[in-house]
């Protein structure tokens, strides 16, 4: 019996020598728990930051692409215009009736 009494305060001793140094860990955890929150804090902010400055990026980019995208489209409405008008020329020149006309101012 002495020798495992003996044994239980070896054991202890050992977990007890263990714990020692908890108490001085944990104040290292507690003093670097406001440092970490300001890193996090400040990092939260240069990120919203950053995204905030794409996002303006990105909107003055599409206003300018949407410029481009109107300026074509208007441009190529012109052109079809003018060709449908020289097709309307092409078709009123060779009708029969423009015939007939000239003709009759000969």
């Amino acid at each position: 019996m002495d020798v495992n009494l003996e044994r239980r305060v070896e054991i202890l001793e050992e977990t007890m020598e263990q714990l020692r140094d908890v108490p001085a860990r944990l104040s290292a955890v507690e003093s670097q728990i406001p440092q970490l929150r300001d890193e996090m804090q400040g990092g939260f902010t240069e990120l919203r930051e950053e995204m905030r400055a794409g996002y303006e990026a990105l909107r003055t980019e599409m206003r300018k692409l949407k410029a481009e995208t109107r300026a074509h489209m208007l441009v190529l409405h012109e052109e079809v215009i003018s060709r449908l008008a020289l097709l309307q020329e092409g078709i009123s020149s060779s009708s029969p009736k423009s015939d007939r006309r000239r003709r009759k101012t000969r």
